[in-house]
C-alpha cells in the first residue's frame, strides 16, 4: 500500500535527524515528509542539510496543524495510509511495517501501543493515560489502552475524516467520533523509548489544560457531532 509517514517537528533540531534516518533505514519502501512547523531553533537547518524531505511552514500551527498538513498532501497524492510519527525520536519505525499490514486487514486506524501485552504502570505519569481509557469506554463501551499514543496508521477513509475536518485533530478524543464513524480501530504492541533531546510542552500546567480539554470534548463534544 501506498504509504506516507508524516513527521510533524517544532524544535526538533537535536532529534530530527536520527527520526528520520531511522525511517530511512527500518521502512524504506515508504514515502515520508517532516512538517516543520515554524521552529524558533535551527530544525530546518538540519533538515535542508541532511536533503530530507519536507513542508517548511512558516508559522507555528501546533500538532494538528503539523499534522493535518500533511494528511492534505497524503490525500492530494492518493496514499492508501498515512502514519503519524513523532519528531522527538520516541517512535521505531521498525513497527510500520506492521501497522500497514493491519491497515491492510481492514482496519482503520491502528495505533502503536505500549500496553496490548504488556500491564500499564501505577505512575503520576499514567494517570492522565488512564482517566482517557476509561472516558472513552464510559462514552463508546469500547477499551483503547494506550489512547494517548501518537503513533498511529490511518487508511484511506481516515486520511479524508482527518484532512478535510477542521474539528477532527488526530487527538485521543476523537477517538471517540472515529467509533461513532464505524471506523475499525486496533491496537498493537510497540516499544516506546524516552525523549533523548529538549523537552516535551507536556509540563504540569500544560498536562492538567490537556486533560481538561479531553475530558471535556469526549463528554460532552465528540457525542454529539454530527456523523
Amino acid at each position: 500500500m501506498k504509504t506516507l509517514v508524516v513527521i510533524p517537528a517544532y524544535n526538533e533540531a537535536l532529534n530530527i535527524e536520527k527520526t528520520v534516518k531511522d525511517i530511512q533505514q527500518n521502512a524504506p519502501d515508504v514515502d515520508y515528509v517532516v512538517v516543520n512547523d515554524g521552529s524558533k531553533d535551527n530544525t530546518l537547518e538540519v533538515i535542508q542539510k541532511n536533503n530530507f524531505n519536507h513542508i517548511d511552514g512558516f508559522c507555528n500551527l501546533g500538532l494538528f496543524g503539523a499534522v493535518q498538513t500533511g494528511f492534505k498532501l497524503a490525500m492530494k497524492e492518493n496514499y492508501d495510509v498515512v502514519i503519524q510519527f513523532d519528531g522527538d525520536g520516541q517512535h521505531s519505525a521498525k513497527y510500520i511495517d506492521a501497522m500497514v499490514k493491519e491497515v491492510e486487514n481492514g482496519n482503520d486506524i491502528v495505533i502503536g501501543s505500549r500496553f496490548v501485552s504488556e500491564k500499564k504502570p501505577f505512575t503520576a505519569r499514567m494517570i492522565g493515560s488512564r482517566l482517557i481509557a476509561w472516558a472513552i469506554k464510559l462514552v463508546t463501551g469500547k477499551k483503547v489502552k494506550d489512547p494517548t499514543s501518537g503513533f498511529r496508521a490511518y487508511g484511506k477513509a481516515c486520511i479524508k475524516d482527518y484532512a478535510l475536518d477542521m474539528n477532527n485533530p488526530p487527538e485521543p478524543d476523537t477517538l471517540v467520533y472515529m467509533y461513532r464513524k464505524k471506523r475499525k480501530i486496533k491496537e498493537i504492541q510497540v516499544q516506546m523509548s524516552e525523549r533523548e533531546f529538549g523537552e516535551s510542552y507536556l509540563n504540569l500546567v500544560n498536562t492538567i489544560k490537556y486533560m481538561s480539554r479531553m475530558m471535556v470534548s469526549i463528554f460532552l463534544i465528540q457525542p454529539f457531532r454530527k456523523v
